[in-house]
């Protein structure tokens, strides 16, 4: 292919990327669509430029106006989460996670986390799986008892754990987060043994922001980590809040431990989506919760295996299916994104004792954060759980389905619970 052919190639690939989103239904629920405020930031001259080192004290020249901008982020951080320290330069969630093992532990000490079958982290695995705990920073992975029919750590069991073990690092949090996790109550033990406690915010960080899940700094965590795209809906970067005694040990282990320059268009797009969180961020998160309860009920109503029914299936954006009646989870979410719906498998608790595995696994995840921040309410998650269960059933063409979520989708193309929303949400900005 000659270089030309490359580019146009390039871009109308991006092109219909664009379409496709604007008559789909986003349900991943590690994603999320930014405003257009935090487009322009994302597009600025920052993303050009090189800052390493702390605001005030970089190695390179030319950041007046860039330390101001983080100095700005890190205040508006530290003011949504009521955190005495925000460190915003990591480039993802597991980076905050790596800077954070790098911070509060050594190689060879024990954490405790969740195992990933039960919804941790890639970033908490054991080296034997590649995770970043184990194979990057060498420690040993303990996993906290899970109770499956609650969908959450065992109180009674883990704090025997935390004695017997002894961890370095208690770590809450995980990749599928139906409710608080007990932080308060595992916290004073964990402390009692002289371990440090995390928690793994990346999902519900834009929760915590609205105070509408649990609050971590409040409930005995010394350090928390998040990505910044998920329920908070900003640029994919990382963010780190802690107590002012570990600044410093935070700061260095994230320069020059884990990053050099820090992609700055992103600090800038990180400080915009911070604002617009103390602005929205309650009235916001308050409707991804509603909406994730009311699409629960109605998958629940139409016959599927929604997890936790008796705990109202979900406290956070999160809602998680047992598909095993129906088939699998990798099979549904193929079938699922041809009629237009997008969302993905996701192995249960209990898929591994049974022979599944993560191609195709048990369960389906469904977030509800994008679709909320389009504008949709309870009566549309509604019409939603009515397009997946025409598709599970198999009895429509997919074709037919796919061109009728594109027409329910033409109501919902701005961008709310944000200061202005000048373009459509998924809308190509063509500057070159």
């Amino acid at each position: 292919m000659l270089p030309r052919e490359a580019l146009d190639s390039t871009f109308d690939l991006l092109r219909k990327h664009h379409e496709w989103f604007k008559n789909a239904l986003p349900l991943i629920a590690s994603e999320n669509v930014t405003s257009p405020a935090v487009r322009e930031a994302m597009t600025s001259d920052f993303q050009h430029r090189y800052a390493e080192g702390w605001p005030g004290e970089r190695v390179y020249a030319g950041c007046r106006y860039i330390d101001k901008v983080e100095f700005l982020a890190m205040d508006l951080a530290k003011e949504l989460f009521k955190a005495e320290h925000a460190n915003v330069q990591p480039v993802s969630g597991v980076v905050a996670n790596l800077a954070m093992y790098t911070a509060l532990t050594k190689p060879g000490d024990t954490i405790m986390c969740l195992a990933i079958p039960c919804r941790g982290h890639i970033s908490m695995g054991k080296e034997k799986f590649g995770g970043t705990a184990g194979a990057v920073h060498g420690l040993k992975v303990e996993y906290w008892p899970f109770d499956e029919k609650k969908m959450n750590i065992d109180v009674d069991a883990a704090a025997k754990k935390i004695k017997e073990v002894k961890p370095k690092l208690a770590l809450f949090g995980g990749s599928v987060f139906l409710f608080p996790h007990p932080t308060k109550e595992l916290s004073e033990v964990a402390r009692d043994i002289g371990a440090y406690v995390a928690y793994d915010a990346a999902h519900v960080s834009g929760l915590i922001a609205g105070g509408q899940f649990q609050d971590p700094l409040r409930e005995g965590v010394d350090v928390m980590t998040c990505s910044t795209h998920k329920t908070l809906p900003g640029p994919q970067h990382g963010m780190i809040l802690c107590k002012k005694k570990l600044a410093d040990a935070i700061n260095k282990a994230v320069f020059p431990g884990v990053v050099s320059n820090h992609h700055l268009h992103a600090v800038a797009a990180l400080a915009v989506v911070l604002a617009e969180m103390l602005e929205f961020g309650k009235e916001y998160t308050s409707q991804i919760v509603k909406n994730a309860k009311a699409l629960g009920q109605a998958l629940h109503d139409r016959g599927f295996s929604v997890l936790c029914p008796d705990q109202g299936f979900t406290c956070s954006h999160t809602i998680v299916v047992d598909v095993t009646k129906h088939g699998d989870g990798g099979t549904l979410e193929q079938k699922l994104e041809q009629a237009n719906i997008i969302l993905n498998r996701n192995l249960l608790p209990w898929d591994i004792k049974e022979g599944r595995h993560y191609k195709n696994p048990g369960g389906i995840r469904l977030g509800t954060s994008e679709v909320t921040r389009l504008g949709m309410k309870e009566k549309e998650m509604e019409e939603i759980a009515e397009f997946i269960k025409r598709v599970v059933g198999g009895e429509e063409s997919l074709d037919r389905i796919a061109a009728e979520v594109s027409e329910f989708r033409q109501s919902y193309q701005q961008v709310q619970y944000c200061f202005d929303s000048a373009v459509q949400a998924y809308e190509y900005l063509k500057i070159h």
